[in-house]
């Protein structure tokens, strides 16, 4: 039996017009002409058809509902993970220190690294006070010793005893407020060209030596950091706590120099105060060809690692204080 072409024509547009329907709401008010209406054609077809749209609407019912119910759940992950996320940076988390009442002491008389502290947002917010420690009188103690330590752990070594030595002192000093907690920074920077310490110059014969050893040739800057905790109320040096103590590393090549760049350089007077006899972010920074590294770390204070680490220290002290 031939089918009738127009029959079959019509019903293929009925069904796609449902379907369409069915699916696409919004088009809903649109009214299909007369003569391509399903019920013009076969009963049994038009059953099929009217069965099919039902199925689809369904089916559509039942997406839209689980993609409602989806978009729910994935809300209210979001919402807690939201809760539970914490910054791996200073610049996110050290409204947690503040609302703890924690102040910060950066151990250290260097301008260098009072700089670094308010570049990373923390000018106002901390107080600088050189450490009471006697620093030539260890250093000639560690380069004494029958093995004395590596250039990284030298500087670790002071720098640890920098911050320690404030934080004694907080504690001992009455007229020091000590109702409120807090982190002491001390940081120590020093040069090492092939495993020889360079420190800052005694004279000006000195720093033109260093410089001139330098010269075109690459070097080590290490940078050590170390942070105590003192807690609120605390009355002896037994009370601090060591929260971080690491060193950071940067190589750098100095451009061959003349011994008139040498004798100009030390005539400004900048190399006298600084490790190795220069300063990168000063005049000096001139004489650097290539650098490996951070650049803070060869100025002083390694800003990068230290936002991670007083992060971790921000969020450590916050989760302490909501357990208790």
């Amino acid at each position: 039996m031939k089918s009738n072409p127009t029959s079959t024509f019509g019903s293929f547009v009925a069904t796609a017009s449902i379907l369409a329907l069915t699916l696409c709401p919004q088009i809903q008010g649109f009214h299909l002409p007369v003569h391509f209406r399903p019920e013009l054609f076969n009963h049994n077809y038009g059953t099929e058809v009217f069965q099919l749209s039902a199925f689809v609407r369904q089916s559509t019912q039942q997406y839209t509902q689980q993609k409602r119910l989806l978009k729910m759940s994935n809300s209210k992950a979001s919402i807690q993970d939201e809760e539970k996320e914490t910054g791996n940076l200073l610049l996110s988390t050290f409204p947690l220190l503040q609302n703890q009442n924690i102040d910060i002491i950066l151990a250290s008389q260097s301008p260098r690294r009072g700089e670094i502290l308010e570049m990373m947002g923390l000018k106002d917010h901390f107080k600088q006070t050189p450490s009471p420690l006697d620093e030539s009188k260890l250093q000639e103690e560690l380069k004494s010793r029958s093995s004395p330590p590596t250039p990284p752990e030298y500087v670790q070594i002071l720098a640890k005893a920098k911050a320690g030595a404030s934080a004694d002192a907080i504690t001992l000093d009455e007229a020091d407020d000590t109702s409120s907690a807090k982190l002491i920074i001390g940081s120590d920077t020093i040069v090492d060209l092939d495993g020889t310490i360079l420190e800052k110059p005694t004279d000006e014969a000195n720093a033109c030596d260093m410089l001139q050893k330098l010269s075109g040739n690459w070097h080590y800057v290490h940078t050590g950091v170390a942070i105590y905790y003192l807690a609120p109320n605390s009355s002896s040096s037994d009370s601090k706590q060591l929260l971080s103590s690491f060193v950071e590393s940067t190589e750098v090549k100095f451009v061959t120099l003349t011994s008139y760049d040498i004798s100009s350089y030390v005539a400004t007077k900048e190399p006298m105060d600084k490790a190795g006899s220069y300063g990168i972010q000063g005049i000096g920074g001139q004489m650097v060809e290539q650098m490996k590294g951070d650049y803070f770390t060869v100025m002083g204070l390694p800003m990068h690692r230290l936002s991670v680490e007083l992060a971790k220290i921000a969020n450590m002290l916050k989760n302490e204080e909501q357990s208790t």
